[in-house]
């Protein structure tokens, strides 16, 4: 059995994984109703007796060992929340849902390659992943955390921008080969431009100077993945998100028009995608936990 010595006092514990989670001393002096100093000794308590530096910054952004040990600390007080008699009489705490709506593409090039770091490092933690579209009012229910494509401008939710992205005329080799060449910005008159109300392309011609309408004819695509794939297959020209279209363009199928000045230069997009939630959500460790991972994992 481990020494008694060697465990830390549980105020420790209660302080790190609120400072951890609010990454404020101010706010988690307020939760744990003491002062903002007494935040400060408890943190370097627990890190004189357990030999290791949790904080890195002065954000209060966790070191590689306290990331480790915060999941181990939020894993130990679920533990310590079970009392006996209560339903199930098992002292193995249960898995904590986390519901995650987020859009297609989203989903597909960012979220999944780096997912599993995420449940390698809370296996406490069962995601429930719905696909949604806020943009077009194709909304999941019921979700804690939102991930959102937009202006940011939503008055009803908290919110933090996780990704801008830069958008670029993409596609597959075989359409340039009997297209192209394309060197100019006005070469693209009169293609076939894949439209999607995600990513108008008013966006690019504004940025190259062209007072060309919004397309009106053409196939159309409510969600970026589908016109990559529709791109991809020889369609036409799609404006595409460049970190979303990262897989298509790593595999080959999708490529820039030109390597000139107009088509080798990004266009930054008017939207991003932001993580949203309504109060009082992240007071609920799991949600703080993949906010925080996610917002890293992105750099």
């Amino acid at each position: 059995m481990a020494s008694a010595a060697r465990i830390p006092p549980i105020q420790c514990l209660l302080t790190f994984e609120a400072l951890a989670r609010l990454r404020s001393v101010t706010q988690a002096a307020e939760e744990l109703c003491v002062t903002p100093s007494a935040v400060s000794h408890r943190v370097k308590q627990l890190e004189q007796i357990i030999g290791t530096k949790l904080f890195g910054r002065a954000d209060f952004s966790l070191t590689t060992e306290g990331s480790e040990y915060l999941a181990h600390v939020r894993e130990g007080l679920a533990t310590l929340q079970k009392f006996p008699g209560t339903a199930g009489h098992s002292a193995t705490p249960g898995k904590r849902k986390l519901r995650l709506a987020v859009t297609p593409t989203f989903a597909r090039s960012i979220l999944i390659p780096r997912l599993r770091q995420f449940t390698d490092a809370y296996p406490e933690i069962d995601l429930i992943l719905q696909v949604s579209i806020p943009l077009l009012d194709v909304v999941a229910e019921d979700t804690d955390l939102i991930v959102r494509f937009g202006t940011g401008r939503y008055a009803d939710l908290e919110h933090v921008c996780l990704l801008e992205d830069e958008v670029a005329p993409l596609a597959s080799p075989a359409y340039i080969r009997e297209h192209g060449p394309f060197e100019t910005a006005e070469d693209l008159e009169g293609e076939s431009l894949l439209r999607s109300p995600l990513e108008p392309w008013r966006t690019w011609f504004s940025a190259h100077y062209l007072s060309w309408p919004e397309p009106v004819d053409g196939s159309q695509f409510n969600d970026i993945g589908l016109m990559c794939d529709a791109a991809a297959a020889g369609m036409g020209i799609g404006l595409v998100r460049l970190k979303l279209g990262a897989p298509w363009l790593e595999n080959g199928s999708l490529v820039r028009l030109g390597n000139n000045e107009v088509f080798a230069t990004n266009t930054p997009s008017p939207h991003a995608h932001y993580l949203c939630w309504r109060t009082g959500t992240m007071d609920r460790w799991e949600c703080a936990a993949f906010s925080d991972w996610l917002r890293e994992s992105l750099g």
